[in-house]
């Protein structure tokens, strides 16, 4: 087939061979469409989706708990920030309570390795700032502060290398 063509074409005249040539060209490109149309996607010849449980694994219920216990210890953690936090700035007048409960900030943070969730730095900073704003704040109170933020900042930093027993 392809020798008589290309002898019948070399008898053509070029408005013949144009005429063949999209002709042969339309029925290619309509018999390859028309395959793809009627192929079936890749992700639908797969074998069907599993589908969803109607009960959870024990997988699941132990990661619930663990989550539900989680959220427990944060929120007795956040409490115990809370109060020293309202210790701080409503009951505390003189240069060794600010110092103490900065302290006891620090130790928190320490404990915790960082601040419990619905406690942001930036929230702490400013309430310890409006404290320093109303004018008390003494040189060891503000040594505190500053050893506070440092902590804070260490705990917080993903990288650190937490070396025990070194004392650096």
């Amino acid at each position: 087939a392809f020798t008589t063509s290309v002898r019948s074409s070399a008898s053509a005249s070029p408005s013949e061979l144009s005429a063949i040539s999209r002709r042969d060209s339309f029925a290619s490109i309509f018999s390859t469409g028309l395959t793809l149309a009627t192929a079936a996607p890749a992700f639908a010849r797969g074998e069907p989706r599993p589908e969803y449980l109607t009960e959870p694994t024990d997988e699941f219920k132990e990661s619930e708990r663990q989550r539900d216990e989680f959220r427990r210890k944060q929120l007795k953690l956040k409490k115990e920030f809370t109060n020293v936090l309202d210790r701080f700035t409503f009951e505390s007048k003189t240069e060794e309570q600010f110092v103490e409960d900065l302290q006891d900030l620090k130790q928190l943070v320490i404990i915790t390795e960082g601040l419990p969730l619905g406690i942001k730095k930036d929230d702490l900073v400013k309430i310890i700032r409006a404290k320093k704003a109303k004018g008390y704040w003494p040189t060891a109170v503000e040594y505190n502060y500053q050893a506070l933020i440092r902590e804070i900042a260490y705990q917080q930093s993903p990288n650190k290398d937490k070396d025990v027993g070194n004392p650096l």
